[in-house]
This record gives C-alpha cells, sequence and structure tokens, in this order.
C-alpha cells in the first residue's frame, strides 16, 4: 500500500542503490552495482549505453519481470510512495505500462489487435467486454491510426511495423498508467514512422502528463524526448543530468566516446567514426577503480582507486554528476581524420542494372475467394510493384546508399542485383557481361550479401571455423591446411582473434556475430557487397567499428558496396553517392553531399527533416509530416510520391511522370517542380 505521507510527493519513480546480480557457472555478474535515478511526475528519463552495460536490467527491475536467477537489492525502491519490489505485480500493466523494442515480437500473432488490447482493461479495470472493446478502439484512435474498428479486427501479421508499433502504445496505455517504459522503441522503425512515433510520444505526455524511462541507442531521440539522461556503463552510473547539457559537452570520457562513435547526417563524412576501443569488463569480478579505465583515453595511475558519483567542480548548481575525477577538465575525446584515400565512384562501372522489375502477389487463393453473385469464386489477385523499373550504376571500389522508407523496394532491389530473386524485366550486368536470371559460381563469388540480422543468417549449429570455410572451399579458393589459413587471415582482416575460431554464434556479442557475416562475405573474394541494414540493430561504439571496417576493407580490398539503411546518419557517413527510392522506384540519385542539402526530390527533403539531430531540438517544430504512409493508394501514370508530396502543384503531379531534373552533372531528380523552386528549399538538416 502507498505510504499515505508520500503518495503524490517526490519523484514518481524513486531508485537509490539499486544492484542487481545474476547467478553463473562463473560466479555472480553483478549486472547492477548500486544505480540511483528519480523520475518526476511528467518528467522523461533518458537511459544510454553499450548492450551489457544494464540497461535492460533497470527496466526488468521495476516490472519486477527479473525472473528467480536474479538477485535484487536496493537502498529505496518507491514508486508513488509505494514499495516497488512488494507491489511490482500490482503496478505493472496498471501504473506502469511498457513498449518493447520489437513489436511483431510484443504482440501474439494468433490474437486481433483489439483483443489483446482489451485484455489489461478486463483484467484490470473490471470492464465488461463490450466496455473494453469501445475503449480498445478510442485508443487505437489516439495513437493515430486510420479505421481503428478495422485495425482492432486485424492480426499483427496484417498491420506494418509502425502500425504495429502504434497498437503496442495504444495497449501499454490502456489502463491509464503513470511511467511509461520505453526499450528502444524505433530501432526497427524508418525515418519518418519513427518521427510519427516520437511525436505521438511527445503529444501524449502533453496530453496525460506521462513519466518516460526511454532507454535507446539513438542519441538523437534521447536529446528529443528527454529532460533527463542517465549514462550507463558496465552496470554504474557514469553520468547523470540534463540531457542537453550531457550530449552538448559531456563530462564524463564515457559519455564522450558514445559522442565520437557517433555518424552525424548534418555532419557528413567529416572525419572517421572512433568506436570505444576494448569490450565491457568482466562482471563477475568487479572492479573496486573506475572499471572504464582499460579503454579510456586520458586514463591515469589514480584512476584506479574508487571513483565517485558527484558533480564536477564549478557544477554543483546543475546537478549534473560524474563519475571520474578528471570530470572537470577540458578533454576532447581524440577523433583522427580521414586517411588518404583515392577518388571513388569516378572510375570503371561494375555492376549496372537496367530497368529491373519485380511484381509480387498478394495474399493466397482463400483470401480471393468471392461470393458474388451468389457463386463462389477467385476474384482477380492483387499486384504490388516492389520494383518497378530501376536502373542504376555501381563503380569500383564505390560506396552507393540506398534510402527509403519501408516498403519502398530496397531489399527486394538488393537481392536483384544479386541474382537471388529473378526479375520479371530488365537487365543486369557486371564487370561489362549480362548475368543470367540463374548465374554460374563465377558471379555468386564476386557478389555477396551482409544480411542485416547475423542471429538468422548464421548456424546455431556451426563453428565460427566453419561458418567461414565452407564458402573457402565451394569456391575453391582454398582447401586443406591452406583453408585453415585463410580462416585466420579472414578472422584477423575483421579484427577477431583466430581464437573465435571453435565458438559458436550464441557465444559472441552482437557486433561480433556481424564481423563474423562480414568475414564470411569476404570469404570469397568477392568485387561488390549488398549490406542490407548490416549495422541497424548495433549500438553506437559497435555500430562505428563495423562502419570503419567495411570503409577500411573498401580501401584496401577495392571492394564496392550497395549499402541499404533507414538510418540517414549511417549513409551520410559510409556513401559517395546516394539513390532515394519511393514505391519502387528512384526518386532521387546524385553525390552524398548534394542529397543532403538542397535541391533535393520532395521525398527526399521530407526524409531529412525526419532525422533526430543532437542538438536540435527546434527541428520538430518545422519537420514535415507526411500523410499514409508508402502503402497508401496513389493514381497511375503521374508521380509516385504526388499522393503525400506536401509540393504537390496539382493535377499534373497525378496524372504525367515527372521529368528528370540534372541540377549538376551526376544528380538526378524526377520532379515536376522547376529547378529554381528545388534550390530555394530550406536546408532540412539546418546548416550542415
Amino acid at each position: 500500500m502507498a505510504d499515505p505521507g508520500q503518495a503524490g510527493k517526490g519523484p514518481l519513480l524513486d531508485l537509490r542503490g539499486l544492484s542487481v546480480s545474476y547467478a553463473t557457472g562463473r560466479g555472480q555478474l553483478a549486472a547492477l552495482q548500486a544505480i540511483s535515478l528519480a523520475i518526476p511526475r511528467g518528467g522523461a528519463m533518458g537511459l544510454v549505453g553499450e548492450s551489457g552495460s544494464g540497461k535492460s536490467s533497470v527496466v526488468l527491475a521495476i516490472l519486477g519481470l527479473l525472473g528467480e536467477g536474479a538477485t535484487v537489492a536496493a537502498d529505496a525502491a518507491r514508486f508513488d510512495g509505494e514499495d516497488l519490489f512488494a507491489n511490482a505485480a500490482s503496478l505493472r500493466g496498471r501504473r506502469i505500462g511498457v513498449v518493447f523494442q520489437d513489436p511483431s515480437a510484443a504482440l501474439n500473432p494468433a490474437l486481433t489487435i483489439g483483443s489483446q488490447i482489451a485484455e489489461p482493461l478486463v483484467l484490470h479495470k473490471g470492464m465488461s467486454q463490450s466496455e473494453a472493446d469501445a475503449r480498445t478502439i478510442a485508443l487505437l484512435a489516439e495513437v493515430g491510426l486510420p479505421r481503428a474498428e478495422t485495425v482492432a479486427r486485424a492480426y499483427p501479421h496484417q498491420l506494418s511495423g509502425g502500425m504495429k508499433q502504434r497498437a503496442v502504445i495504444a495497449g501499454a496505455l490502456a489502463c491509464e498508467p503513470d511511467l511509461l517504459l520505453l526499450d528502444e522503441p524505433t530501432t526497427a522503425l524508418d525515418v519518418t514512422v519513427e518521427a510519427q512515433i516520437l511525436d505521438l510520444l511527445e503529444g501524449l505526455r502533453a496530453r496525460r502528463g506521462l513519466s518516460l524511462l526511454l532507454v535507446s541507442h539513438n542519441l538523437g531521440i534521447v536529446d528529443r524526448l528527454c529532460d533527463d539522461l542517465t549514462v550507463l556503463y558496465a552496470g554504474r552510473v557514469v553520468e547523470q543530468g540534463a540531457a542537453t547539457t550531457l550530449l552538448d559537452i559531456p563530462a564524463h570520457p564515457y559519455t564522450r566516446g558514445l559522442m565520437g562513435a557517433l555518424p552525424r547526417a548534418d555532419k557528413g563524412r567529416i572525419g572517421r567514426l572512433v568506436p570505444i576501443p576494448g569490450g565491457l569488463p568482466d562482471l563477475t569480478k568487479p572492479d573496486p577503480g573506475c572499471n572504464f579505465r582499460t579503454r579510456c583515453a586520458f586514463v591515469e595511475p589514480p584512476c584506479s582507486a574508487p571513483q565517485a558519483l558527484v558533480s564536477p567542480p564549478g557544477e554543483e548548481a546543475t546537478g549534473r554528476l560524474a563519475r571520474c575525477r578528471r570530470a572537470g577538465e577540458e578533454l576532447a575525446w581524440p577523433v583522427p581524420p580521414l586517411p588518404e584515400r583515392t577518388v571513388r565512384g569516378e572510375g570503371e562501372t561494375l555492376l549496372e542494372a537496367n530497368a529491373l522489375s519485380r511484381s509480387f502477389a498478394l495474399g493466397g487463393w482463400l483470401g480471393r475467394v468471392s461470393f458474388a453473385g451468389g457463386r463462389p469464386h477467385l476474384a482477380p489477385q492483387a499486384v504490388v510493384r516492389a520494383v518497378d523499373g530501376v536502373s542504376l550504376v555501381v563503380r569500383k571500389g564505390e560506396v552507393l546508399g540506398l534510402v527509403g522508407e519501408s516498403g519502398c523496394g530496397k531489399t527486394t532491389l538488393g537481392r536483384l542485383v544479386l541474382r537471388l530473386i529473378e526479375s520479371d524485366g530488365g537487365t543486369l550486368r557486371f564487370a561489362g557481361e549480362t548475368v543470367p536470371q540463374r548465374p554460374g559460381a563465377g558471379f555468386r563469388r564476386r557478389a555477396q550479401i551482409v544480411f542485416q540480422n547475423p542471429d538468422s543468417s548464421l548456424n546455431p549449429r556451426k563453428t565460427v571455423a566453419e561458418i567461414i570455410r565452407r564458402p573457402v572451399t565451394l569456391f575453391g579458393i582454398a582447401r586443406g591446411a591452406a583453408a585453415d589459413e585463410e580462416v585466420d587471415r579472414l578472422l584477423t582482416l575483421v579484427r577477431l582473434s583466430p581464437a573465435y575460431r571453435g565458438r559458436y554464434p550464441h557465444q559472441l556479442s552482437g557486433g561480433e556475430k556481424q564481423r563474423i557475416g562480414i568475414a564470411r562475405a569476404l570469404a570469397s573474394q568477392p568485387d561488390f557487397l549488398v549490406c542490407d541494414e548490416a549495422v541497424s540493430a548495433l549500438d553506437v561504439s559497435v555500430q562505428a567499428a563495423v562502419l570503419n571496417l567495411l570503409d577500411d576493407l573498401r580501401d584496401r580490398l577495392g571492394v564496392a558496396y550497395l549499402f541499404i539503411s533507414h538510418d540517414i546518419g549511417v549513409i551520410a557517413h559510409v556513401a559517395d553517392r546516394i539513390a532515394v527510392m519511393y514505391r519502387g522506384g528512384v526518386v532521387e540519385e546524385g553525390p552524398a553531399a548534394a542529397i543532403l542539402s538542397p535541391p533535393y526530390h520532395p521525398y527526399t527533403e521530407a526524409l531529412l527533416s525526419a532525422v533526430p539531430l543532437v542538438g536540435a531540438r527546434g527541428r520538430a517544430a518545422s519537420r514535415i509530416r507526411l500523410a499514409g504512409d508508402v502503402s497508401s493508394p496513389s493514381g497511375a501514370g503521374g508521380c509516385r510520391f504526388a499522393h503525400r508530396c506536401p509540393r504537390r502543384i496539382g493535377p499534373v503531379c497525378d496524372e504525367v511522370a515527372p521529368p528528370v531534373i540534372e541540377p549538376v552533372p551526376g544528380h538526378r531528380i524526377a520532379c515536376h517542380l522547376p529547378p529554381e523552386t528545388l534550390a530555394a528549399m530550406p536546408p532540412a538538416l539546418g546548416a550542415a
């Protein structure tokens, strides 16, 4: 029960000295070590740190879902005056809601969306089923889902990623909680849907007075949504304070390191990303001193002594805390300049696609059964043109970035240029030769792919050596002892020790698994790689290491990339040229610097305006908010973006295919707007 003297007073959530440990075969693993944080009513706290820092343990501890293998201790853990741990089961779902990272995993595929949202209303609020159903429709409408009644009757697989995430948020809000826990809620979403979710959360916070705890590795999102920020490293709070202050001038070296590893869409390719060297310490043997010192660029002998979490000198009044004896010093995390390199994107053509197309039929035969006219018959099958006459060129050693919303055809195009799926039309040439629909081993050896999710693309029953060795022997690169030497060489190439040979995928971190995926792709000594969202699920430091690795391999081996990503900051950093896709077609293509500043296609402008940037909170007010989504109906024959375009000029956009404008050689924009209008657009990323 709540303490009458505490309820309604002080912070809504108050954790002091929270420690969590897990029993392992090597002893107790100290996942959290005496962390403290407080969230006021209506406040928003960000929680950042690398994978393994303890962020998820904080969320699960608040929910009371750590399980029997965990040991939890705290000096105090209160929610609105109540003992949090004693009342976690009654608070969970009723006063504390949660939104997990993957809505597809959070939603039951066998139940309708409406039934899943109505369940807590019946359970916690005591509503009748009809009352819960009516409230469910109102909640779906509140989170911005059109045709709420239809969505309530739908199953999860019938919704887009953004719609599923909105439905999960609606379920979390069903019982009108006071606190919403958000665990990487937008990681899998493209930039426009992500911006819609952020708008939704900001609006709900303003209307309902919600408190938020946001776990994210996207520092731009944290800067936009959160008032305060807690930085976790290896189970300890290393810095805490106002979000804008910490992200503007970080005090702790670890926070500085996170900022140095962050690719910035508004900065482009201004320097080499700086991943934090090394990895997390062994948490079964907690270090009494600074546990970051083995990775710190500013380490000194006194750092081996225990470090207190205190205000840096001169900042006692700001509320900032940092666990570092050098926190008050002006220390800049070392950012090396870009190495000298040959000019990219002006060499010999390697891959040339001309008018590639691919359509897919929607649904099975059962969904086509119609009883119109009184007798059953099969209605015509709906068809979606995933790739619609796309032409592109990738030169030797070039990085072509491919961006666009989910469903625009990026992944399908990547598979078409590798001939992993057959095209309906168009031609493909590689190194001057036509590639048939079913190419031989020669093309397969020279063109490879790095998939988004190494957990599903690496065989869990094979060791690292077996995974990498297979393409080495399959393509005749080496055999016997020479193949073993080649496996070691590839591991070294992706900066992993040959000691990893005997490990299985489940024994590797996310970044290590992705490096194995890259090593496997390089095993055939290819000239061309498709990287399909290869870094989207990685935290910023591991992401920086993988991006630097791909960049170095390009320089050392001359590998060309088609780099597919919804993270425009990543694309801005790695790409020489960028192609922007919408509804199966390329609406703009050109050098990276030209794509990131006016003139650009209105769709590109909308994408760029939706990018969350650190230090640019005011941009949200001027963001271009697109109606509908990429699957919304559009007219035939005109501009493929006309149905959503905020700069639409009339029927010509719906009825006539747009001309291709070329503001400068090599920069092509398919748009009816005159060049001077495109050139007069304000910079969507600010003064880059």
